[in-house]
């Protein structure tokens, strides 16, 4: 079994810290959140994925090689050139059908195969969703799952005994959704899909195949209940952690330092090689990643810090996503949906007020008292 991975988003809702990796390296209680997907897909039968790449291409393809969890591991370039006789045209994505399209050599015209988007968390099992579309004879079957509010996604209008999708909506109004069942972002396609997608032009499969094939009566759906978070927006990428850590057994990684009357509250996961000053509280849900130095009588509650990171003593943290080999100061207050680009100089004496986010690399010497951008 085969499976493609959209992998070429941008993450533009997780700027700044999507200015430095693509999103599907983000880490999920310190592990790549596309490890997560691999390891499952793996543990499902999948023998062969390719990665529809665009964004971020060379990490990616430097973080998997060829191989990874026992699956050969395939690149497709997610994108195409603007305009063939102009060399200064950028090239530009191919949307959520073209690489698709793209991939048809790689994915061959014999077996369906399976197509995620790259930013979703789930436990869904990929070999059950197979077992549904083979047993439909459609051309698509959608994974689908219920919300509470559905007009973020696309929506389907469901026959619940023949599994039949009647009628595919892209992001209705909440009044104009007909049901809380949305497309959860990951399909099992028989290779007739490629007959729906133009070739070497950017699609979308949500807009232009799915009601089509709904038309058709080739639609079909996998309901499912368990995890699934798309965490393509800053405060989904904090929950999905606080999922993760409340599922996780906890852990015991080498070579930790905690100083003395350091209190902690679960759940928390702290990496390789953290240490923890005196007097400090960590917790409740806090991830610390590899590496990670906190100073004395430091407070962080509800956050994710990445690896490498050096908060000094007398901080408060709260509700926030710390970028790789940040420095903060002494005495720096951050408050809560703020976001630090990697490399980022938080001053001593600072106070970042909610909804902060901080450009990489960027050194920030003053107090921000209103939620905007440094850059």
């Amino acid at each position: 079994m085969k499976a493609l991975i959209l992998a070429g988003g941008f993450g533009t809702r997780l700027r700044p810290l999507s200015c430095t990796r693509p999103k599907i390296l983000f880490p999920i209680v310190n592990k790549p959140l596309l490890d997560l997907t691999l390891e499952r897909l793996s543990k499902s039968g999948v023998s062969e994925v390719i990665l529809a790449v665009n964004y971020g291409a060379e990490a990616l393809k430097k973080h998997c090689g060829s191989s990874k969890y026992g699956m050969k591991i395939l690149y497709s370039e997610d994108r195409i050139q603007h305009d063939s006789k102009n060399i200064f045209s950028p090239p530009r994505p191919l949307g959520t059908g073209g690489p698709i399209k793209k991939a048809e050599n790689l994915l061959g015209k014999d077996e369906s195969f399976l197509v995620l988007n790259g930013d979703i968390l789930t436990d869904l099992d990929y070999r059950a969703l197979m077992q549904s579309h083979k047993k439909s004879s459609g051309i698509a079957t959608i994974a689908l799952f219920t919300v509470k509010d559905p007009s973020r996604y696309g929506v389907v209008k469901f026959n619940e005994e023949s599994f039949q999708i009647t009628q595919f909506f892209e992001k209705p109004s909440r009044n104009e959704a007909p049901s809380n069942l949305i497309n959860a972002g990951i399909y099992a396609l028989n290779p007739k899909i490629f007959n729906y997608i133009p070739k070497a032009k950017p699609c979308s499969i949500e807009r232009e195949v799915f009601p089509k094939l709904a038309s058709e009566k080739t639609l079909f759906g996998h309901p499912f209940q368990g995890l699934w978070i798309d965490v393509g927006k800053r405060e989904d990428y904090l929950k999905a952690n606080m999922l993760i850590l409340e599922s996780q057994k906890e852990q015991s990684p080498q070579n930790q330092m905690f100083g003395a009357h350091i209190k902690t509250r679960k759940p928390i996961a702290i990496g390789e090689n953290a240490s923890i000053g005196e007097g400090s509280m960590i917790g409740p849900y806090v991830v610390l990643g590899k590496n990670v130095n906190v100073g004395m009588n430091v407070s962080i509650q509800n956050s994710v810090v990445f690896p490498g990171v050096i908060i000094s003593d007398l901080v408060s943290i709260k509700g926030t996503v710390i970028g790789e080999n940040v420095f903060i100061g002494k005495h720096v207050q951050i408050g809560e949906n703020c976001i630090i680009g990697d490399g980022a100089v938080i001053e001593d004496n600072v106070t970042l007020v909610n909804g902060v986010t901080v450009c990489p690399f960027k050194t920030v010497s003053e107090s921000v008292f209103e939620a905007r951008c440094l850059m």
